[in-house]
């Protein structure tokens, strides 16, 4: 075996630059395409789509995405047929509201056709930023078809599964109190709204017991929806109040009698123990009044303001109307104190404001029927971690309405449905188009109702969970290609964060069993939330956002990758700096330089391949721990966790391969005179590098793939098969910790002893006075070659 005059891998150092030419080879050779074969199993990923709502990318979505891209390349090395979608998710009401904010208007006073230009001129500007940034971390989905969500074909679709339904009779329209938020100018499910606690004033009232002398103290919170109150509540135990059940009590200013009804929901230790109900204060009001049924009195408009119903306090602002009978009800002698207090109030998740509930007219999709069905469906689901399924079950038991999908926006997929003028019956077309109802003619002429001619269209969109809910039928060309679907749905695995199981994972799992009867995809992965290095949640308030690429730029998206499957523990959230990314680079480091020493050697094939037994003890150690890296990596990437992946490899690589074994065989490797020892040696480094690059290569598919190809095959590193441990027998791994801890004995030995010439302590190099301990007289003639090593004799 001879040693090569240079290394295979001339360069001292890994250069980031290098991704780009190699990112361009993947793409002019389609290399993932080669790995596509009917006769493999299906792997479809579930990729959510990216929603572009402004600059900066969050620097915990990209790592988010470079490990769904690293569950990709870990199936294609298992040898599954991998469907890797990459999709743009463009509805809804983000965009709009970043249009506004970025050109200074106002949708509701612009040309819906206008706006709808504009946010789409603004999508796109985002999307490619977006596009090319998931380029740059490596990802090999399936950019050249990549798919939109506000595309006619997604949107057709959407539109399609909506058509089935309301045939079956699953979706109805209905007045309803609704949450709502002004700032949108939308009707919002109850999976988007977050509750924060938020200073407010508790308004003691005295309220005249009618038919007697006696007095109520009612304590509210919204004292402005006084006109709306149709009763006072307290709780059936409550010894101050058991006397006034069934009594009425005058409404002070708008002189109403309203009756106190004793109800379990009151807190007895809150206020003064009796509430006003009022239609709509809070959720609670709204199930008092079905349960009671209480007549409804609209009490604000569809742009905030108090209605007619207020008397003296209409068209008033909220918080303006709340000040206005305040001062009037102090006039009055009605105030008895003011309370300050923190209250758990409901906010819209997007624009963070209150949100108020009003009785609305939208169409709602049955859900309350398949929540018994559904939970069984959660138990089939396997989670990554497990833990992250209990954020499923606890909105399965949270749900208590039918999903009110319609939105009073303009961005979005449009409800296919026009109305007769003359009988208002609601006509919807044949599915498959894409249709406009607000801009466009219905494509039927006659009302099969009453025979009018004369249709409106419906001027609202759906919710955009509507849309990104059928994301694994869309993929898998539901209804456009009946054998494709069947092979594929279906699909494999659902990527995505833990903020949305509630809403995405929801109601994709809602939708699609409705439509298919079958669960969209067998695993959830669910990925935390990334954070500041101070373990704060990044906004661009705080100015805490780090921005990916110009970190890629700068560092590789090898070194960001690394960073992410290392830092990153499954399903917990993690703390992001540019700090602890440059750190990463360290270990990239560290492959690159055992690889220039290795690429020094001929890699050895004859029979040591298929007869390990023939090998030096030395080597058949570092393979018997190299089998139990095989087995943790493996068991590892099953469970798409790239966090315990990463640990091992580092751990074998930078704790034991290179400072233990590497420096134990240097001699042998080096050694052309015992051609015999030399050749055991040389296969074990190479069969140790080669598979410590398989197992690397979905997490850091750059480096390995360089390295690969100078080393081993200039077939690409990502077109072979996952290392196997066959042949590897583990029986010297007992010998491990004696190896290492003989080493470290020697290492400090030589720290400790001062040189008779140089007067310093021994170099790593010098020779030493020791004895190789005897239960590792197998390997003795290793240690001695690297340690340089006098052996002392005892005997």
């Amino acid at each position: 075996m001879k040693r090569l005059n240079e290394p295979k891998i001339k360069a001292k150092s890994w250069d980031p630059a290098l991704e780009k030419t190699i990112l361009n080879d993947w793409e002019e050779n389609d290399i993932y395409n080669l790995s596509f074969s009917k006769q493999k199993k299906p792997f479809v990923i579930d990729t959510p789509p990216p929603y572009p709502s402004g600059k900066p990318w969050h620097i915990g979505a990209a790592a988010h995405y470079a490990q769904i891209d690293m569950i990709a390349r870990t199936a294609r090395m298992m040898d599954y047929n991998v469907l890797f979608p990459i999709g743009i998710d463009r509805n809804g009401l983000p965009v709009e509201i970043y249009t506004e904010k970025k050109h200074n208007i106002r949708m509701r006073q612009m040309n819906r056709e206008e706006f709808i230009d504009l946010c789409k001129i603004t999508l796109d500007n985002l999307e490619d930023d977006m596009i090319q940034i998931m380029k740059n971390m490596g990802m090999s989905g399936n950019f050249s078809g990549y798919y939109r969500t506000d595309s006619k074909e997604f949107r057709a679709l959407t539109q399609s599964t909506f058509i089935d339904l309301w045939n079956r009779g699953l979706i109805y329209m209905a007045n309803r109190p609704n949450n709502y938020c002004f700032e949108c100018g939308t009707t919002i499910a109850d999976a988007e709204i977050i509750y924060e606690e938020i200073p407010t004033k508790l308004v003691y009232m005295s309220f005249n017991v009618e038919g007697s002398s006696n007095k109520i103290s009612v304590a509210s919170t919204r004292p402005e929806l006084l006109f709306a109150c149709q009763s006072i509540i307290v709780n059936p135990n409550d010894q101050r109040y058991k006397d006034l059940h069934g009594k009425y009590v005058q409404l002070p200013i708008f002189n109403r009698s309203v009756k106190i009804f004793p109800h379990h929901s009151v807190k007895q230790e809150f206020g003064s123990g009796a509430v006003m109900v009022c239609s709509y204060g809070d959720q609670n009001d709204v199930n008092i009044f079905r349960e009671l049924g209480l007549k409804e009195i609209v009490a604000l408009n569809e742009v905030g303001l108090t209605t007619t119903n207020a008397g003296p306090y209409a068209n008033l602002r909220v918080k303006n109307a709340r000040k206005k009978i305040i001062e009037d009800l102090e006039k009055l002698g009605i105030i008895q104190r003011e309370e300050s207090i923190v209250h758990r109030t409901p906010l819209c998740e997007r624009s963070k404001t209150p949100i108020e509930i009003l009785p609305l007219q939208d169409y709602y999709l049955k859900q309350l029927d398949y929540i018994p069905k559904l939970k069984e469906l959660a138990e089939e689901i396997t989670f990554h971690p497990q833990f992250h399924k209990q954020i499923l079950v606890n909105w399965l038991d949270s749900v208590s309405i039918d999903w009110p999908i319609s939105r009073r926006r303009y961005y979005g997929t449009e409800i296919p449905v026009w109305f007769c003028n003359s009988c208002h019956h609601p006509m919807l077309p044949e599915p498959g188009n894409y249709y406009r109802p607000w801009k466009e003619k219905p494509p039927f002429v006659r009302c099969i109702k009453c025979g009018g001619s004369e249709f409106s269209g419906e001027i609202r969109i759906f919710d955009t969970w509507m849309d990104s809910s059928i994301s694994p039928l869309f993929i898998t060309k539901y209804q456009q290609d009946i054998e494709f679907h069947n092979n594929y749905y279906p699909t494999r695995i659902r990527p995505q964060a833990k903020d949305i199981v509630r809403t995405w994972l929801y109601y994709t799992l809602l939708r699609c069993y409705t439509i298919t009867g079958r669960i969209p995809w067998s695993d959830a992965w669910i990925m935390g939330f990334g954070l500041d290095d101070k373990g704060e949640k990044m906004s661009k308030s705080k100015g805490n956002v780090i921005d990916p690429l110009p970190i890629i730029e700068k560092y590789g998206a090898d070194t960001f990758r690394f960073w992410s499957a290392s830092e990153v523990n499954l399903g917990y959230d993690f703390r992001c700096s540019e700090e602890k990314i440059a750190n990463s680079q360290k270990f990239l480091s560290k492959i690159w330089n055992i690889a220039r020493f290795i690429s020094s050697f001929d890699e050895y094939q004859p029979a040591l391949a298929t007869n390990t037994a023939q090998l030096l003890s030395s080597d058949k150690w570092v393979l018997a721990e190299l089998s139990q890296l095989i087995q943790s990596c493996k068991n590892a990437y099953n469970e798409f966790n790239f966090f315990m992946v990463a640990k091992a490899i580092r751990e074998f690589t930078w704790e034991l391969f290179a400072p233990h074994y590497l420096e134990m065989v240097k001699g042998r490797a080096y050694n052309k005179e015992d051609k015999v020892s030399q050749a055991s040696a040389l296969f074990a480094l190479h069969r140790c590098f080669s598979t410590i690059l398989l197992l690397l290569a979905p997490i850091c598919p750059f480096i390995t793939e360089e390295l690969w190809r100078k080393m081993y095959s200039v077939k690409s590193i990502h077109l072979q098969a996952m290392p196997s441990s066959e042949g590897l027998n583990d029986d010297l791994i007992k010998y491990t910790k004696l190896i290492i801890d003989f080493n470290s004995l020697v290492w400090n030995k030589k720290k400790q002893t001062i040189s008779p010439i140089t007067r310093n302590p021994l170099s790593l190099k010098d020779s030493i006075e020791m004895s190789v301990p005897p239960e590792l007289e197998s390997f003795e003639k290793d240690l001695v070659d690297m340690h340089n090593l006098k052996l002392v004799d005892h005997t």
